[in-house]
């Protein structure tokens, strides 16, 4: 079963109609996409983005706020009572990015720890962002004791993706690894256990090559799914199953 474990489906559409979504799922199901996981990055957007998923039976929700995100607006109460909707099956999208902002550390780390124990309460698996922060990304998780998750959209080198699977998670692969420029990062894939492996597009971003430049959407996957293959020595349907099945044990409400 290919999915597509990590997608912004609210920042492909304008205006707060469902249907809008029906032309990109059209697309991605023909491409053999059988379920989509629509990632949360802010609380002023959750709400719409809950109305525009929720009539669409092959697309799942997580509940989160973006490390880039907090300083627009943050409140443990209000993750809390949202993260525990039976509708949502995760946490985040959650981390630490010190790329771009380094003014807010001390706010993503409060944020990142409360998902973490937010995530060990619920029991629903953390999905976690980290660029420029990788010391201080698996010392929090180390710290909260963090029990299931995944390194979404990962770009970092073989060190970290060993402390992640060391701790139980699991890596998610995009676009970038088709990059020209991407070689150490295919590396890192090779070297990947299979059972810890997830696919994903991060549409609206990080188009895969030869699509790369336009708008990213979720049919894409495919594209991530035939690279890492090759990369892995197995066939795209083979890839799919697994990926697929990896999805499920760590979604598991999905």
């Amino acid at each position: 079963m290919l999915i597509d474990s990590h997608c912004h489906l609210d920042r492909l559409v304008e205006g707060d109609d469902p249907t809008s979504l029906e032309p990109i799922l059209k697309q991605a199901r023909e491409r053999g996409v059988r379920k989509i996981l629509c990632v949360s990055v802010s609380q002023a957007g959750f709400a719409r983005m809950k109305a525009l998923t929720a009539p669409h039976e092959d697309v799942r929700i997580s509940c989160g706020v973006h490390p880039l995100d907090v300083e627009d607006g943050y409140d443990a109460d209000w993750l809390a009572r949202q993260a525990a909707d039976p509708a949502v099956v995760a946490l985040g999208e959650t981390g630490l990015d010190y790329y771009y902002s380094k003014e807010s550390v001390a706010l993503q780390q409060q944020a990142f720890r409360d998902h973490i124990e937010l995530s060990r309460q619920l029991k629903k698996p953390l999905i976690i962002h980290t660029r420029d922060a990788r010391e201080d990304t698996i010392e929090l998780l180390r710290e909260g004791q963090a029990e299931q998750g995944v390194l979404h959209c990962f770009t970092e080198n073989w060190a970290m993706a060993k402390a992640a699977l060391d701790l139980g998670l699991y890596i998610s692969i995009s676009g970038i690894v088709t990059f020209r420029n991407a070689e150490s990062l295919r590396d890192v894939v090779r070297k990947l256990p299979m059972d810890r492996l997830l696919v994903e597009t991060d549409a609206p971003y990080l188009a895969p090559v030869p699509y790369r430049g336009k708008t990213n959407q979720p049919a894409y996957v495919h594209e991530v799914a035939q690279f890492v293959a090759d990369l892995k020595g197995v066939s795209h349907q083979e890839m799919s199953r697994i990926t697929g099945e990896n999805f499920h044990r760590l979604f598991s409400l999905a």
